[in-house]
Parts: structure tokens; sequence; C-alpha cells
């Protein structure tokens, strides 16, 4: 089964039907915000910015993206084969791809990818670009940031949007993210906090801790997002 989904035609059909997806449930559900206020100075000017929201909301993101396609837009993706897919659909749906995550130790190749990918988004960023990163992907543990987000906000100044994202009805998979699915004129919330940094001199302890901080922050906005996306059900 693996094999077969990392076959080149298999994950452009996959590619094709996600990003179909991703574009019907930001035209049908009814996407209410809250806190959108916080991130309009980083959407009027001109500097770089990070977005953070958990993996099991892939298939929901276009939830936030009319207020992240004001400025120039990438999405860090995993550069194995399993991420080609996303990679291909968000590209289709507007975000184009810069591909990079967490390699396993002793895997050369893979780590070399890590060391440009994030290279690449150091530069965007500083460019003044957005970075949607899904911080726990691709292997998790579930709502559970990795530092390397935390490492691109230190290393450019920028800040950091967390960003809860829900929809309801909709259906929690079996999968280690829980990924979240709705069907078209659900009712959707999304839940911004921030602006959040990184100080340029923080070391391991400090991003480990902000990392731990920031974590806990992203699942309360994404608990908030399903409650008030519930509440509209009613």
């Amino acid at each position: 089964m693996k094999g077969w989904l990392r076959n080149a035609r298999v994950q452009a059909l996959l590619g094709l039907i996600l990003a179909g997806y991703l574009k019907l449930m930001l035209r049908t559900i009814r996407w209410r915000h809250e806190n959108l206020e916080c991130v309009e100075p980083v959407l009027a000017g001109d500097s770089g910015a990070l977005g953070l929201f958990w993996h099991g909301r892939v298939p929901l993101c276009l939830a936030m993206a009319p207020q992240w396609w004001r400025k120039r837009t990438h999405a860090l993706i995993s550069p194995s084969a399993d991420g080609e897919f996303l990679a291909q659909a968000l590209g289709r749906a507007g975000f184009p791809a810069i591909r990079g995550s967490s390699a396993k130790r002793g895997d050369a190749a893979k780590a070399r990818a890590v060391v440009a990918a994030f290279r690449e988004a150091l530069t965007w960023v500083k460019g003044g670009g957005v970075l949607i990163v899904t911080p726990d992907g691709p292997r998790g543990p579930n709502e559970v940031i990795a530092a390397g987000s935390l490492q691109i906000a230190r290393r450019t100044g920028a800040p950091v949007f967390l960003v809860g994202i829900a929809a309801s009805p909709s259906l929690s998979m079996n999968t280690w993210d829980r990924v979240m699915v709705a069907p078209p004129f659900a009712r959707g919330q999304v839940v911004w906090d921030g602006p959040h940094h990184v100080p340029a001199d923080a070391d391991e302890d400090q991003v480990a801790a902000l990392a731990a901080d920031w974590s806990a922050r992203l699942s309360a906005a994404t608990r908030r997002a399903e409650a008030l996306a519930a509440g509209q059900s009613h």
C-alpha cells in the first residue's frame, strides 16, 4: 500500500482530489474569524510572518487563505515521497511548497534537503513572505510543536501567529493527527492568536519552553474554534 501511494501518478491524482476538496471547503463553508485584528498590521505591512496550525486541520486550512493571500505565501512541506501529493495539492490551492521537515538520524540525503529548505525558508521570511507550517507534522506527536518553526522565527525576527481551525459538523479520522474533515456548507471557525516572537538570543532551553507554551496555546485556540463552530450549528 505504501509503495502504491508513492507512485507518481497516484500522487498526482491524490493531489488533484485534495486540492479540489480544499477549494470546496473554502467556498462552501461560512467561515467566521475571532481576533483577526491581531494579524492585520502584518497583512498590511511589508514584514514576513509565520502561521502555525495543526497537521490534522490540513483539509480545512484554506479557511485562513483569504488573509494570507494578501501577502506572498509559501507552505513548508515534508520532502518525503509521502509529502508530495500534499505539496501538489497546496500548490494548486495557492500555497506553493518549500519542501522541508525533520529528518531521521542517519538519513544524510534527507538531512541535506532539510538544511536547504531551512535556508530557503529563512530567505523567504526575511524577504517579507509568509510561511505556513504544520509544526507537528509530518510524523507527530500530535499537537506538539517541533523546534524548527521557532528556529526560523528566532533567526528572522518574524512574528508568529497560532491559528486554530475547526468546522461543524465534522468527522475526526482515526489517524495519528486525528485529521478533521467536514461536509460542504458546514459552519467554520478560525481563531487567531499572536503575534508571538522568539528572542534572537534564545538558547535551546528557552526555545523548548516556548515550544511547549505555544503548543498549549495552539491547542487552546483549536479547542475554542471547535466550540465556536459547534455553537454556530445550534
